[in-house]
Formats: C-alpha cells, sequence, structure tokens
C-alpha cells in the first residue's frame, strides 16, 4: 500500500514539474487584443521581417508560412510541396482528415514535425517553445464517412510570436465547445476553411469567427470564389473587407485593424527567386 501511495505521489510532483516547465500562454491570460491602428503588406517571404512584426504567406490551400523577426518559420497543415525552392521551415504542422492536409513523408531536414492527431483518441498535446514562437494546439473532432466521429484527430494550432496570437483552425468539423474556445484564448488572427460544406457550413463558421472576435480573419479552403465571396458577404454586417491582391501579410499589435477585417490573400507557392 504504501508504494502505491509513494508512486502517485512522485506522479502528481512530476506532472507538476512538467506543467512548471512550460512557458505560460499569454493569449489564454490576456483577454482582450490591444487595440490597433492599421494593417501592412510586405512583399517577399526571403526578406527580413520587421521587428514586432509576424509575416503570414498563403502558399496553397490550408499551407501558411508564419515568420518572426530572428528568422523561425512556420508552415501550417503542411502538405509537403511548396514551391520549387530547398526552403526548409523550423516547424510544419499537420492534420489528417484529408491527404491535402499532411504528408506521411515530410522533409526530414524539417527540425519539428508536429501531427494534429496522436496515436489514440485521446489525441495529442503540443507545447513547443523556440523562444520566440510559441506553438500549442487544441485538438478537435474529425467527421468520418457513416456517422462515425474520430475524436480528436485535428488539430487548432496556435502560434504565438510577438506578442500576437495567431490561430489556424485546421480541418474543423464542429464549432468548439467552451472548454475549448476557452483553451484557445485571444486569437488575433485566424486562417479559417471557408468551403461552406467540406469543414463546416458557411453559417456556421461565420458564427465561430464571429465568437472569436480576431482583428484579422484569413479565408483558406476555399474552392473557388463563389465560396469565397459567399463567406464574405455573411462577415461583412460586422467585418471590414480587404483583398489586397498578393499572398503575403505583415502583422504587428500595433498594425491591426481598429475594426476587425477580412484579409483575402491569394495563394502562391515560394517563388524560387523573388519578384
Amino acid at each position: 500500500m504504501k508504494w502505491i501511495l509513494s508512486f502517485a505521489i512522485t506522479l502528481v510532483m512530476t506532472v507538476q514539474a512538467a506543467a512548471q516547465d512550460r512557458r505560460p500562454s499569454h493569449c489564454i491570460a490576456i483577454a482582450d487584443a490591444t487595440p490597433g491602428i492599421r494593417y501592412l503588406h510586405t512583399a517577399s517571404y526571403s526578406a527580413p521581417v520587421p521587428q514586432f512584426s509576424v509575416r503570414i504567406s498563403y502558399i496553397d490551400h490550408a499551407m501558411f508560412l508564419i515568420q518572426t523577426p530572428g528568422g523561425l518559420s512556420a508552415i501550417t497543415d503542411y502538405a509537403g510541396y511548396i514551391g520549387a525552392q530547398d526552403f526548409v521551415p523550423d516547424v510544419v504542422t499537420m492534420n489528417h482528415a484529408h491527404s491535402t492536409h499532411w504528408t506521411a513523408n515530410p522533409d526530414p531536414a524539417i527540425p519539428h514535425v508536429l501531427t494534429g492527431w496522436g496515436p489514440t483518441e485521446d489525441g495529442i498535446d503540443h507545447h513547443l517553445d523556440l523562444g520566440e514562437m510559441l506553438i500549442r494546439n487544441v485538438p478537435t473532432d474529425i467527421r468520418r464517412g457513416f456517422g462515425y466521429v474520430e475524436r480528436n484527430g485535428n488539430s487548432i494550432f496556435v502560434f504565438e510570436a510577438e506578442g500576437l496570437c495567431i490561430g489556424h483552425l485546421g480541418h474543423l468539423h464542429h464549432e468548439p465547445s467552451d472548454e475549448q474556445y476557452a483553451a484557445l484564448g485571444r486569437v488575433d488572427v485566424v486562417m479559417a476553411a471557408v468551403d461552406g460544406g467540406l469543414t463546416l457550413p458557411t453559417p456556421v463558421i461565420v458564427k465561430i469567427l464571429k465568437r472569436l472576435k480576431s482583428s484579422v480573419v484569413i479565408p483558406m479552403h476555399w474552392f473557388g470564389r463563389a465560396t469565397l465571396d459567399r463567406f464574405v458577404a455573411e462577415m461583412a454586417d460586422e467585418f471590414d473587407v480587404q483583398r489586397p491582391g498578393t499572398s503575403e501579410y505583415l502583422v504587428s499589435l500595433r498594425t491591426l485593424p481598429s475594426r476587425p477585417t477580412v484579409v483575402v490573400l491569394e495563394p502562391r507557392y515560394l517563388p524560387v527567386f523573388d519578384d
């Protein structure tokens, strides 16, 4: 009996120590976004990122490149091909609802490959602290055929950098629960699938985004202009809409728009040379 009690105490102390080693998430701790002034755009994914800013480049489908001033880079829903060049990101995240959101053979040179699913339906827990960027996840379920639901098969990934909280909803198939909303915390910039049905019907994703109250919403996974325009029209009553005609967006706490804004980026594979 004594050894069972001793083991239990040791286990609790180990879990507590592990939790104490984690850098706290400021996105959960701070409830409200910092008021902003304006939004900015930049021209080249290979150019240095200005101080206190984060650059987001829309590559394709649900893949975005997120870069920091210190040179850290992460690619979301990494499907393998990002363009005809030798760029190797520090981190890739993946979700396996569909093959366009992950690859079974990521480049072995990538230091950190984070899957949105675990070996069991308990899911997976990521809390990767790279100093200039903290990456964590909130597991969600996947809707499969014949009414089957894969518990915790998808993840919403949150990237915390330069004081910003950047969320990528992945292949989200249901509205988050109150507990999942709380785990997300503040989300200043969010990338959301707006295909109108393959992930979620347009009214449902609009409801989610209006509850998140993100300063910037970047549509992804839209399968054509008609679907994208339908989503934008549903958001236009509460959000400004910007169509800069570029694939890249440069943002900082100071340049977050004062009114919530949908920023429509144009997907573009990373070029071999800057242009």
